[in-house]
């Protein structure tokens, strides 16, 4: 029975926010890779790419990826967690992997009202329009394969918990 939850999804599609619900809910831990490469390095991911390059953060997500995993667990992902085949092999191998679709639209709009630039580099160096419809037309075959759920975020916080709850307690895992 697998009870580490890995969500997965693009800059702005909830993950964070749906994360920390469903631990909560769940009496799980909840764990944001982000979150812990920052701790771990001292710097937030704008500054570790710009000193050290895409290529060391990358390489330390994945470490982080398994540092954190555990039991009962909830952990939000990175947008490009999802690059590296070995990190999509290890979520499915070790647990649930919900991904939180959302449109390109809702994430340009969530990301406008709250872009947190120093945490959050621009990928491309091109226009958040032009960034989000990119990344997620590169992804989206990425975030389908590894899931094994996947959710409409386009909703609100309410029914996207909702509706990953049901998937849980069909799973028996909660």
């Amino acid at each position: 029975m697998k009870q580490t939850l890995f969500i997965v999804g693009a800059r702005g599609a909830g993950k964070t926010t749906i994360g920390k619900l469903l631990a909560e809910a769940l009496s799980y831990t909840f764990t944001d890779t982000d979150e812990s490469i920052q701790a771990s390095c001292g710097m937030t991911i704008a500054d570790l790419v710009e000193q050290y390059g895409w290529t060391h953060f990358r390489e330390l997500e994945s470490q982080i990826l398994k540092n954190v995993s555990q039991n009962k667990c909830v952990i939000s992902t990175g947008g490009g967690m999802i690059l590296s085949s070995e990190n999509r092999q290890y979520m499915q191998q070790n647990g649930i992997v919900i991904y939180l679709q959302a449109s390109a639209e809702v994430l340009i709009k969530r990301l406008s009202l709250n872009p947190e630039n120093t945490q959050r580099p621009s990928l491309t160096g091109k226009s958040i329009t032009e960034e989000i419809e990119s990344i997620l037309t590169e992804r989206e075959r990425l975030y389908r394969e590894c899931a094994n759920f996947i959710v409409d975020a386009n909703s609100s916080t309410e029914n996207i918990s909702s509706l990953i709850n049901g998937y849980i307690l069909n799973q028996k895992i909660g």
